[in-house]
């Protein structure tokens, strides 16, 4: 059976998804709600956790290795960054990298999930909010993600990818209690979901997002592992993946070559 292409934009997007009005209405609550609980330990656990979810799991994990296969890794490494990347409550691997891929595809043209050219409200946070958003069933996406389509573990993450939030909550909740649960997972996940921009590039979302910010740059090499271009481009998710290749845990690591107008727009890294 021919499956129908998804259509997305603004246009074709209409009604509320509750689900996902509900449950970021209830974390932003929970964020709110961690502020009445100053516990350091609890702080401690956010930041470190949105360092998991955000740098290893989205930047590293979600969009330069499963999206544009930037640099390749030792199957265990791809599931950890994976597993990090489901707890930025962003959805499952396969939502993430098809809408992304769709994003590219069709950048700021009719199609494009989450343009800025429909507003910034809209590519920021209406586009999850009306239409299917990131509840698209997995076989209208597949043709944009065959080849996490074909791994079990990205297939069953992707459905239960929720679970990983619902574990870690239970964890810190026996190891601290209630300041725990309410700092490690609504105010970590909340703070998360606010840095996003798909605009332009941005130092100060650079910065918060962990070198995501470069979004022009990424635009003009959007297979480069690397972002921030420029020297004083900080881009954190870059040196992870070197680190990853100093230990042997990454290779055939692109990086964009500028400079020379005769040189391909994307070599291997060799510095």
């Amino acid at each position: 059976m021919v499956m129908p292409t998804p259509i997305f934009g603004r246009k074709y997007q209409h009604g509320v998804n509750w689900i996902t009005a509900i449950a970021m209405a209830g974390f932003h609550v929970g964020a709110v709600a961690a502020l009445f609980h100053v516990d350091v330990g609890a702080m401690l656990a956010a930041v470190l956790l949105w360092v998991a979810a955000g740098m290893f799991g989205i930047g590293m994990g979600y969009h330069r290795l499963l999206t544009h296969r930037g640099y390749k890794t030792p199957r265990w490494v791809e599931y950890f960054l994976t597993l990090c990347g489901t707890l930025a409550l962003e959805g499952g691997p396969i939502f993430w990298v098809a809408i992304h891929r769709i994003h590219h595809q069709k950048s700021d043209q009719e199609g494009d999930p989450h343009t800025p050219r429909e507003g910034t409200w809209w590519a920021h946070m209406g586009w999850i909010f009306f239409g299917e958003g990131l509840h698209q069933e997995a076989a209208l996406l597949k043709r944009y993600v065959p080849d996490l389509s074909r791994d079990r573990f990205h297939v069953i993450l992707s459905r239960w990818h929720w679970m990983t939030n619902v574990a870690v909550g239970l964890v810190l909740l026996v190891l601290g209690g209630v300041p725990y649960v309410l700092w490690g997972i609504f105010f970590r996940t909340t703070w998360g979901l606010k840095t996003r921009d798909d605009s332009t590039n941005n130092w100060w979302v650079a910065l918060l997002t962990f070198g995501e910010g470069w979004h022009n740059n990424h635009h003009a090499h959007p297979t480069s592992a690397r972002h921030g271009l420029a020297w004083y481009e900080l881009d954190l998710n870059w040196i992870g993946i070197r680190a990853l290749r100093a230990l042997g845990l990454a290779w055939d690591v692109k990086v964009a070559r500028i400079g020379s107008a005769t040189a391909p727009e994307i070599d291997e890294a060799v510095a």
